[in-house]
């Protein structure tokens, strides 16, 4: 907002849905810092707007946290891969029989990309709906979706064989969900391929398709590093600035996508790389 300021380009309102109480309540913290020609542009929503809205509508690790299925291939079957009590009180890993749903959603999947038997990921097919819900609150704009995610035939890949599913504790990643049950962050990556064709389905347009490297850079953030800072500063933020476009940490496993309606001019953040011909 202080950025958008500068540019003479404020937004009339800058709209936040939370979920989660705490990070609500961080953000109040962090916004009643600002000058008050921008705090009061801020507002908490607790549901999409009932009437449509023309603007840009930020999704930052949205499409991530929905709930997702996971699944295992035998004998070129899908079954479904859940959680149950073991001997000892502990969690354990459950295979049982895949419901209509996930039969629908992954045994196509198992055939387009011959899944080998053994073969684990996941699928979630929650996003079709939840890209409909953001399409009706959007009569004009973009909606910018950032994420860890791949092209399906990536995120399938034959060697990719115990899927995306990750844990996060305390800025550490590991691949064991029934630990540190409660308290650590689970999501799987997203299938932007399943992304693109959910918006073309809802009437969006897609804009653009990249890494977050690639969208930072054609973007501008190379000009933001060098403009008015001394020596120090601008140490500190090409430090920072490497942890968001560095291969081996965000710059590639993070994508942006943009999916838009009745936007007529190219968004300059895709004008370096658009990778839309990959999904």
């Amino acid at each position: 907002m202080e950025e958008l300021a500068g540019l003479d380009a404020l937004p009339d309102r800058y709209a936040i849905l939370e979920v989660s109480a705490d990070l609500a309540a961080r953000q109040r913290a962090r916004i009643e810092q600002l000058p008050e020609m921008l705090r009061q542009r801020f507002v908490w929503l607790t549901r999409l707007p009932d009437e449509p809205i023309r603007g840009v509508i930020l999704a930052n690790e949205v499409l991530d946290a929905l709930p997702c299925a996971r699944f295992v291939v035998h004998d070129t079957r899908v079954r479904s891969l859940g959680v149950a009590m073991g001997a000892d009180g502990g969690f354990i890993e459950r295979e049982a029989f895949a419901d209509e749903l996930l039969v629908r959603y992954a045994q196509p999947l198992v055939r387009e990309f011959q899944l080998a038997d053994g073969y684990r990921s996941e699928v979630c097919w929650r996003i079709e709906p939840w890209i409909a819900g953001v399409r009706q609150c959007l009569e004009q704009g973009a909606l910018l979706l950032i994420d860890y995610g791949l092209p399906r035939a990536q995120y399938y890949h034959p060697q990719r064989i115990d899927g995306t599913l990750r844990c996060h504790f305390k800025h550490r990643a590991h691949n064991d969900p029934l630990i540190l049950v409660g308290v650590q962050d689970i999501s799987s990556w997203v299938d932007f391929t399943r992304v693109a064709k959910a918006g073309e389905a809802a009437g969006l347009d897609l804009s653009g398709f990249t890494t977050q490297a690639g969208f930072l850079i054609g973007s501008g953030i190379e000009e933001l590093l060098l403009a008015d800072a001394d020596d120090l500063t601008r140490a500190r933020r090409t430090g920072e600035a490497g942890r968001l476009l560095l291969p081996a940490e965000m710059g590639e496993a993070f994508k942006v996508m943009a999916l838009s309606r009745g936007l007529q001019s190219p968004l300059r953040g895709f004008t370096l790389q658009d990778l839309a011909h990959s999904l």
